[in-house]
């Protein structure tokens, strides 16, 4: 494996033809280009995506009432009914495996169009959230100043608001802090005490940039609300199943507001998890056809290698016959054979895994630059699959050249030494 004489001599038979043995090496290094980019670019795929949800708790479910689809207990189809506070006390009292539960009420004239605010002289249309503190542990925010909302908030109806970033921008400027000044909304006066942004790209109940958080208590109050709630979030503690908490909360809605048990449309639903792990394995499925489509390209280009070394063993018949008759044994000249193979392949292949890095780092670098809008990010292959994919490089160099290696052992000597 390690005699200098050997590799002289494969040094010396590659460099013989060269145009044939760049073009041989040629099919392995592109195979093996394309097998790192789609990799690079399957993973960064979904780290793109997964990195427009963080900061939102993975299992959590988005709960609200809908119009229910069949009469019961002497009500009619198409009966319009409201989740209520007693119902988070009751949900939150009787189902076990809840980290958190974080009802919403809110202002706003449609999901897309919110109320007007006012500073001084300023006006903006905004969506009005009531919300608790634990509403941030399952739905994070960036603090870029003040505080979010707090228990003390809460319990004393503070007439107090934190501010998107959108919002602070629209109506202080960039350069002006809001924390401390009053903005009117739709009558009220609130005191701002943070600006946030969103860490993640996913909307729950709409733009977090673009919305104003005031206590829930404090809005329920001072406009009059009652006690219906918009909708709400929960978030089942590690290792429960989030599915399974969702249909046991929806049942209990069922019960409590006369709803048909088999009305599985009364109750809207938005399972985060559940749609994670269909994204998850599409991922999979996409990973595997990758590694399908980049390893077939690699055994094409392994055909050819050995369809080239055939070639070889033809031209070489004469000196295959000369060696077999001074006494080579049959292992040196079907190693020399593979090694040979091997060689071209390992030399290709590692090209095609430099340079592929090369173009996954590029792409990466200018996606960067703007990572808010894009949903592909990262775009790097991980050490362990370019190991992974170096040996498949090895292993299918030494095939190649296995097939060309029992042709030249086939070769009789006093045959091959007659061959011109």
């Amino acid at each position: 494996m390690f005699d200098l004489d050997k590799w002289k001599e494969i040094w010396a038979v590659l460099s013989r033809n060269k145009l044939r043995t760049f073009l041989t090496a040629l099919g392995v290094f592109w195979g093996v280009f394309m097998l790192v980019v789609m990799i690079g670019a399957g993973y960064g795929f979904e780290r793109g995506i997964f990195g427009q949800i963080d900061g939102v708790a993975t299992n959590t479910a988005f709960i609200w009432s809908q119009n229910t689809t069949k009469p019961y207990s002497g009500f009619k189809k198409g009966r319009n009914w409201n989740i209520e506070l007693n119902d988070i006390d009751i949900i939150s009292n009787k189902i076990k495996g809840i980290k958190y539960i974080a009802p919403r009420i809110g202002l706003y004239k449609t999901f897309n169009d919110g109320m007007n605010v006012y500073y001084k002289d300023k006006k903006g249309n905004y969506r009005i959230n009531g919300d608790y503190p634990v509403y941030s542990k399952m739905d994070a925010f960036k603090i870029l100043e003040g505080r979010f909302l707090n228990e003390l908030d809460i319990v004393n109806d503070r007439k107090v608001c934190v501010i998107g970033k959108t919002v602070a921008q629209d109506l202080f400027g960039k350069k002006d802090s809001p924390i401390g000044k009053y903005l009117n909304l739709v009558g009220v006066y609130f005191k701002v005490i943070g600006v946030v942004d969103a860490i993640s790209q996913v909307s729950i109940g709409g733009r977090k940039d673009k919305a104003i958080y005031v206590p829930f208590t404090t809005l329920q109050l001072a406009y009059n609300l009652g006690v219906n709630v918009n909708f709400f979030l929960v978030t089942g503690e590690e290792g429960v199943d989030i599915t399974k908490l969702n249909k046991d909360v929806a049942g209990i809605l069922r019960k409590r507001h006369k709803i048909d048990p088999k009305d599985e449309s009364a109750v809207g639903s938005f399972n985060l998890q559940k749609e994670i792990q269909k994204f998850s394995n599409l991922m999979s499925g996409v990973k595997l056809l990758i590694w399908i489509v980049g390893i077939g390209t690699l055994f094409a280009g392994a055909i050819g290698i050995s369809n080239i070394m055939l070639v070889v063993v033809k031209e070489r018949t004469q000196e295959i016959g000369i060696r077999r008759a001074l006494g080579a044994r049959t292992y040196q000249i079907s190693s020399q054979l593979i090694l040979e193979s091997a060689t071209i392949t390992a030399v290709a292949g590692i090209s095609g895994i430099m340079f592929g890095t090369l173009v996954l780092g590029g792409f990466s670098s200018v996606l960067a630059q703007n990572p808010d809008s894009a949903f592909i990010s990262n775009m790097v292959i991980q050490f362990d699959l370019a190991i992974y994919s170096l040996v498949i490089i090895i292993i299918i160099g030494i095939l190649a050249g296995i097939i060309p290696a029992q042709k030249a052992l086939s070769i009789k000597p006093i045959e091959a030494l007659r061959t011109e």
